[in-house]
Order: C-alpha cells, then sequence, then structure tokens
C-alpha cells in the first residue's frame, strides 16, 4: 500500500491527507441530500454558506448582489448535487458554481446595458457608496482597492492569492487560457501595491 502511495506522489498523499471524518461526514451529507434529505442539505449549507458569500463578496464587490449570488449557488447545487464528484472538495465545487453565476450575471447585466460607459458609472458609484459604508472597517484599503480592479484581473486575484487555486484552475473557471490568467494577476498585484501606495 506504501509504496502505491508513493508511486503515485503528491497526489496520492494529498487524497491520504484530506480524507478526515468531516471529509467523511461531508461527504455522506452529499448522498442524502442527493436523495431529496432537506436536513441533509441544510447541514451541508450552514457549513459552507459563510465561506460562499465571501467569495462572492469579493468578486462582486456587492453585498446585495453576494447574497443574490449566495443564494442562487446553493439553489444550482441542490438542482446538480447529483452530479458532484467525489474527486474534489465540496466547497471548490461550490466555488466554481459561484464564478459561473457571477460571470451569467455579467452577461446579463451586458445584455440589457447598451453602453459600457453606463456600466461603468453605475460600478464607479457602486464602489464610492461601498467605501463610505465600510470605512470603519480595518481591512477597508484593500477591500477598496480590489473594487477599483478590472473585473478580470479582480477575479484571478481574489482566485489565486485569496482562494488559493492554481491557473489552470482559473482557466477553466473562467474559461480563458492559462497565460491570460497569468497576465490578470500580473496586472492585478501590480494595480493593487500602486494603490496601496497611495
Amino acid at each position: 500500500m506504501r509504496s502505491n502511495l508513493a508511486g503515485d506522489g503528491g497526489k496520492a498523499l494529498e487524497l491520504v491527507r484530506e480524507s478526515s471524518p468531516e471529509k467523511e461526514r461531508e461527504f455522506d451529507l452529499i448522498r442524502q441530500a442527493a436523495a431529496g434529505n432537506s436536513h441533509a442539505f441544510k447541514e451541508l449549507y450552514k457549513g459552507n454558506s459563510q465561506r460562499v458569500y465571501a467569495v462572492c463578496l469579493r468578486i462582486s464587490q456587492d453585498r446585495d448582489t453576494a447574497d443574490e449570488l449566495t443564494q442562487e449557488v446553493f439553489i444550482k447545487a441542490w438542482e446538480k448535487l447529483s452530479t458532484f464528484q467525489f474527486e474534489s472538495k465540496f466547497s471548490s465545487w461550490l466555488h466554481s458554481i459561484a464564478m459561473n453565476q457571477f460571470l451569467m450575471m455579467k452577461r446579463s447585466e451586458k445584455r440589457f446595458n447598451q453602453r459600457v460607459d453606463e456600466l461603468t458609472t453605475i460600478m464607479e458609484n457602486d464602489n464610492s457608496h461601498s467605501k463610505a459604508k465600510h470605512g470603519f472597517d480595518s481591512r477597508i484599503d484593500i477591500e477598496t482597492a480590489l473594487g477599483k480592479l478590472p473585473e478580470q484581473a479582480r477575479m484571478a486575484f481574489v482566485l489565486h492569492d485569496i482562494e488559493g487555486y492554481k491557473h489552470r484552475e482559473i482557466s477553466n473557471l473562467m474559461n480563458i487560457e492559462v497565460g491570460t490568467s497569468k497576465a490578470h494577476l500580473h496586472r492585478a498585484r501590480r494595480m493593487l501595491r500602486e494603490e496601496l501606495a497611495k
């Protein structure tokens, strides 16, 4: 058994390291929820909703939007639970749903907005309201700076530097090339440094 683990390298060791009573309990809840047990799904919601909300808030930079996205993520998760492959963390699966829902929302917005200038103005106003509303927060500098990043750069930064995703995973989530993900991250870091140095 040991030789097989060693032969597989880090991947096998990672699977061993990740297997835990907590993870097994979560997988059991997923199986129950997929079979229609709403109480099991409620437990999954309780265990993951705060982290999903945090991701949604970072990418949307708006509390109301983050609330709405979080609800949509769990509605979609309930609908697609039977498709969950027990090869990844449940939280990673939820994060990919969150990214897809956010991108769908942005595409929908673009269809309804005739001019890019109008959309830019709306986003700038949202960011200024956010700054005024959350001025007491000790993390406001980084949150405000994140809010000033272009959307794709912000998403790449949040996924890579905050949530720990690899560029290959980000390219799949955002439907972009790995090189584009790296370019977005480089741009985001440079702009954050400049913004925080002001």
